[in-house]
C-alpha cells in the first residue's frame, strides 16, 4: 500500500503591533494577498488603543483566513509576553513571526514553508524604506516597491530568486546571534514550546529575540538565513530605543553563560488558558452575525 502523503504544514502568522494602525492595516492587507494563505493571522498587541482594535475588527469582516486579536495591557515594552500569548493561542504547525510594520511579499508564506526544515529556525531579511518610501506604501497608492524604486535601502533584499534562496539556506547554517530579528522569522511551533517561548523577564527594548535564538542553539537547533525569498518591506519610523545597550543585556549574558534552553518565565504560563478557551476568530464572528 503506498504511503499516505504528509498533510500540508499550517502556518500561523504572529504579527506584533503597538499603536500604529495605519502600518498594521497595510501589513494585514499584504498577508491577505499571499499566494499561499496562512492558516491564521494572530495580532500580538502590546497594549494598543481603541484605534487598533477598531482597525482589526473592520479588517476581519472580509478577511480570507481566521484573524485573531491577542491584547495585553499597556505597561511598557513587553513584546516577549505579547508574542508568547499569541503563540500559545496559535494552532498551526509552523509559526511565522512578523512585525506590524513589515509588508510581506505575496510569496512570503510560500517561501518560508519551503525553507522550513526540522532541527532549525529560519531568519528572514527585510527591505528598508525611508520616509518617502514609507509614505508611498502607507498611502495605498502602491502595494510594493521594487529594486529601482526611490525610497528604499538594502535594495538587494527586494530580489526574489528561489535558486539563490535555496543556496543561501545551505550555506548559512550556524550559531551566531548576530542580525537576529524577530520581525521576519519562521519556527516550528513545537520547538517554541520546547524552548518555552520568549523569556518574559525581558521588558523594555531589546535582546528577547537574541535570547530565544541562543537558547535554540543550546538545544541543538540551527539558524538558517533566508535571502532572495521570504521577502518583507519595513516601513520607516524613528527608532523607539537608544542604539547600543539594553536593560536586558545582563539577562542575555546569563543565558549565554548558563547554557539554558527553556525560559524560566515563558510560554507555558499561557498554554492551558488558550487550550481551554481559544482566542476568538473575528472573521468567523462576523460571518455568524445576523
Amino acid at each position: 500500500m503506498p504511503a499516505r502523503p504528509a498533510p500540508p504544514v499550517r502556518a500561523s502568522v504572529v504579527i506584533t503591533t503597538y499603536n500604529w494602525p495605519q502600518a498594521l492595516q497595510r501589513a494585514l492587507e499584504a498577508l491577505a494577498r499571499q499566494r499561499t494563505l496562512p492558516h491564521e493571522v494572530i495580532v500580538a498587541d502590546d497594549g494598543s488603543g481603541d484605534d487598533t482594535r477598531a482597525l482589526i475588527e473592520t479588517t476581519a469582516r472580509d478577511y480570507p483566513v481566521p484573524l485573531r486579536h491577542s491584547w495585553i495591557e499597556d505597561r511598557g515594552f513587553r513584546v516577549a509576553l505579547a508574542r508568547n500569548r499569541a503563540i500559545a493561542a496559535s494552532s498551526g504547525d509552523y509559526v511565522l513571526l512578523l512585525d506590524g510594520d513589515m509588508l510581506a511579499h505575496p510569496r512570503f508564506v510560500d517561501d518560508h514553508l519551503r525553507a522550513a526544515r526540522r532541527g532549525s529556525f529560519v531568519q528572514g531579511m527585510r527591505v528598508l524604506t525611508d520616509e518617502q518610501g514609507c509614505a508611498r506604501l502607507l498611502s495605498g497608492d502602491v502595494t510594493s516597491l521594487g529594486f529601482f524604486d526611490p525610497g528604499l535601502g538594502r535594495r538587494r533584499h527586494t530580489l526574489r530568486v528561489p535558486a539563490l534562496a535555496a543556496l543561501s539556506l545551505r550555506l548559512s547554517r550556524g550559531q551566531s546571534d548576530r542580525a537576529i530579528k524577530t520581525c521576519n522569522q519562521g519556527w516550528w511551533r513545537d520547538d517554541l514550546v520546547a524552548l518555552n517561548g520568549f523569556d518574559e523577564r525581558f521588558e523594555g527594548w531589546g535582546r528577547e529575540d537574541k535570547d530565544l535564538a541562543v537558547r535554540a542553539f543550546h538545544a541543538g537547533l540551527q539558524r538558517r538565513s533566508l535571502r532572495f525569498a521570504g521577502l518583507a518591506t519595513h516601513l520607516y519610523h524613528r527608532e523607539r530605543h537608544e542604539e547600543g545597550g539594553s536593560p536586558n543585556d545582563a539577562l542575555l549574558a546569563d543565558t549565554h553563560a548558563s547554557g539554558r534552553i527553556r525560559s524560566p518565565q515563558g510560554l507555558d504560563r499561557h498554554l492551558a488558558e488558550f487550550a481551554q478557551r481559544p482566542l476568538p476568530d473575528l472573521t468567523q464572528a462576523f460571518a455568524d452575525a445576523p
